[in-house]
């Protein structure tokens, strides 16, 4: 299996941010909202990635996107996966892609339309990092469709490992926006199993605790 090796210390099982994870799926500081009518065109985006982090996010758009998250979302029949380089991270990065057995979860976003080019820019459009894929996901309980999202056009053979940094910026979006407690572990073991190169993880899944082992 390929896999980033580089000289930054590894994340253990023993540094799992038990705690963190617990108060997040109790008090998720995102949930399902309405956001009153904007004056300016606007787009839904489900990030699923590091854009899952707002702070991350508004490093690239310039704006508090804190102001734009509709609340946690599901895409059915879809699974995450890190098939992609990113030379600009060196390391693996996250894609979604089909699969009728699982979901992924993530945040949706209303988003000004002024924005998308930076977004597509993040995304590495112009370079052909990543191609928009329409969507439709789960928010609170209502629908919606015509949602955008990223998955990536060249696909690697195998995953490859994220670094340290990739990785706790994911696993920070996820906790802080309020995913499923389930769903932020398996994440957090997905990500760990590939930088201890122990084999493809199983898909995520929702609904499914996995064991805690120290």
């Amino acid at each position: 299996m390929q896999r980033l090796r580089n000289n930054t210390p590894r994340t253990t099982m023993s540094d799992r941010p038990q705690a963190h994870l617990t108060r997040a799926s109790r008090q998720p500081c995102v949930t399902p909202r309405s956001l009153p009518p904007s004056s300016e065109p606007t787009f839904y985006y489900f990030a699923y990635g590091s854009c899952m982090c707002p702070v991350d996010l508004q490093r690239t758009l310039g704006e508090n996107t804190c102001d734009y998250v509709l609340g946690t979302a599901t895409l059915q029949g879809y699974r995450l996966a890190f098939n992609r380089r990113s030379q600009r991270r060196n390391c693996g990065v996250l894609d979604v892609v089909p699969d009728e057995t699982s979901t992924v979860e993530g945040v949706l976003y209303r988003l000004p339309w002024r924005l998308s080019d930076r977004l597509d820019e993040r995304e590495e459009i112009p370079t052909g990092g990543y191609r928009r894929e329409t969507i439709s996901v789960q928010c609170g309980d209502r629908h919606y469709s015509q949602v955008r999202t990223y998955v990536v056009v060249n696909k690697l053979p195998a995953e490859l490992a994220p670094n340290d940094w990739y990785f706790s910026v994911v696993l920070r979006g996820a906790i802080t926006c309020g995913l499923s407690e389930p769903y932020c572990w398996q994440l957090f073991e997905h990500m760990y199993r590939l930088q201890q190169g122990q084999g493809t993880p199983r898909p995520l899944q929702p609904n499914c605790f996995l064991p805690r082992s120290a």
